[in-house]
């Protein structure tokens, strides 16, 4: 099957990373920009690139979350996000960049070759603009 130019290519990737990463919620502060990995395109890592705005709290784990903002985000131009979503995006701490090397170390072999974007298809967003991971889920929301 052939998509169309920025058509994401959705590939059921497990991501058993993310789920059991421990970051807390102090690791973040506002203003920070960062991260949320979504998966892969022409053999790097893809996502949503976002600024800590405000502690908030994440529903979906019942933990302390950060408001997110995407400039390019439209109608969901904030969202709440819990930490171990979120890797640094221009400072280079130590517990970001191992978690983006084990991330790069999964994912780019399984889509080695493939030059379309491929979406992981791990996150999804509530009705309340709360970005929930797959692995978190309750309630079939």
């Amino acid at each position: 099957m052939v998509l169309p130019p920025n058509i994401p290519a959705f590939a059921p990737t497990p991501d058993p990373l993310t789920p059991t990463r421990d970051i807390t919620h102090p690791h973040f502060q506002p203003g920070d920009q960062v991260v949320v990995l979504k998966g892969v395109v022409d053999g790097e890592l893809w996502g949503d690139a976002m600024r800590v705005v405000a502690p908030s709290w994440h529903t979906p784990t019942s933990e302390d979350g950060w408001r997110l903002y995407d400039a390019t985000g439209g109608a969901q131009s904030y969202v709440t996000a819990h930490p171990r979503y979120m890797v640094h995006l221009r400072r280079r701490c130590p517990d970001c960049l191992i978690h983006l090397r084990a991330m790069e170390d999964y994912l780019l072999p399984k889509h080695a070759g493939h030059d379309a974007l491929v979406d992981c298809g791990w996150y999804t967003v509530t009705a309340l603009n709360q970005l929930v991971h797959v692995a978190d889920a309750r309630d079939g929301r």
